[in-house]
């Protein structure tokens, strides 16, 4: 399943548009809020220099990069947790995705509508994170509600109605799920309730076209509030325009406008990087494929990325370093040369491996 990020924030900050400039998705874009009512998605596929050296020596007959699905949530407002602007069924959607891209307006701009007046990063953030704890908040009083229930007179669901208190307090105190240092244990506990806080949030600073690269005050603001690190700048107009181009002449805009690279590279790397994903391939029957995995997955792990049987009848693997591919040509250049490593379960992948699966139907 492909990588799932909601695109959110206030109505009419351009979350559409973003959307069609990063998939094509075609998602109705106007200058007024609640354009969007139902979901957008769309499909990216994820940039990959390597992918494309390793198709160049290989000629598979077919090729299969990593994708992302990006889903456009329309714009949520203060209530939104009590059901206003639909917000219920708004934060539903969120629940679902994997990160989130919190699209912040960072520009003023009096012919483009704002509805909670002129421009504020910080307040604008305030107003959908707080709905967004007070979702949450509510969610925690039902899991704690009952759980306390269940743990009545004895010592069943006890654990998880510690857990689901601590999570009421930190809650109720603004603190955001992801922000506490919950263990392995507690995450599986909490993980029915799919709490908006817990997922890795990344800022987008939508920038004014005379601001591509987020140095004017409004997205300094939102830098300096949420840390470097976490906040991105992308001039939402001019990612549009620049979708529309030939790669060629992509190139040729960019580096007009002094960008290194297109939100899509920039988003990807982003999301890849906010939930510590790394790249692996595997060649089988003449199909070259990338793959997502969390860092720190094991070889079973992979596997269960390309079919859950191959994970649970997981014999080896055939481990190959992409440098040592593109260097030598071939898998059986790559035996001759002793170059290709036979992995057990406890195999840790790294960073664009090359794969090769036995497994026990």
């Amino acid at each position: 399943m492909a990588l799932s990020v909601g695109i959110a924030g206030l109505p009419n900050v351009g979350k559409s548009t973003l959307l069609n400039a990063l998939t094509h998705a075609g998602a109705e874009a106007s200058n007024y809020p609640f354009c969007t009512i139902d979901q957008n998605v769309g499909v990216a596929v994820v940039p990959d220099p390597d992918l494309k050296k390793l198709e160049e020596i290989l000629a598979p007959e077919e090729t299969v990069p990593t994708t992302v699905r990006f889903v456009d949530i329309a714009g949520l407002v203060e209530g939104a947790s009590r059901g206003e602007g639909l917000g219920n069924q708004f934060l539903g959607h969120i629940r679902d995705v994997d990160a989130i891209l919190h699209l912040v307006r960072c520009f003023a701009d009096e012919a483009v509508v704002h509805s909670p007046g002129a421009p504020d990063p910080l307040r604008d953030v305030a107003i959908v994170e707080t709905e967004f704890l007070l979702a949450d908040l509510e969610a925690a009083r039902r899991g704690l509600e009952r759980w306390s229930k269940t743990s009545k007179g004895g010592q069943v669901g006890q654990r998880e109605k510690e857990v689901f208190a601590r999570a009421v307090e930190a809650l109720e105190g603004g603190t955001p799920m992801r922000a506490l240092d919950w263990t392995e244990e507690e995450w599986g506990i909490l993980s029915e309730s799919r709490f908006l806080t817990a997922k890795p949030c990344l800022y987008l600073a939508n920038t004014g076209e005379d601001d591509p690269a987020g140095e004017g005050p409004l997205a300094r603001a939102l830098r300096e509030a949420k840390g470097e690190g976490a906040v991105l700048p992308v001039s939402v107009r001019i990612e549009e325009e620049i979708s529309e181009l030939a790669p060629e002449e992509q190139i040729a805009f960019l580096n007009e406008l002094g960008l290194e690279d297109t939100a899509l590279a920039l988003v990807i790397t982003a999301c890849f990087r906010l939930l510590d994903l790394i790249t692996f391939y595997t060649i089988a029957h003449d199909k070259l494929r990338a793959w997502p995995l969390r860092r720190g997955g094991t070889a079973p792990e992979a596997a269960g990325r390309v079919h859950t049987d191959m994970e649970r009848g997981f014999i080896r693997a055939e481990v190959m370093a992409l440098q040592d591919l593109l260097r030598h040509g071939s898998k059986q250049a790559l035996h001759e040369h002793g170059l290709i490593v036979t992995a057990g379960r406890d195999h840790v992948v790294e960073d664009k491996e090359v794969l090769q699966f036995h497994f026990k139907a």
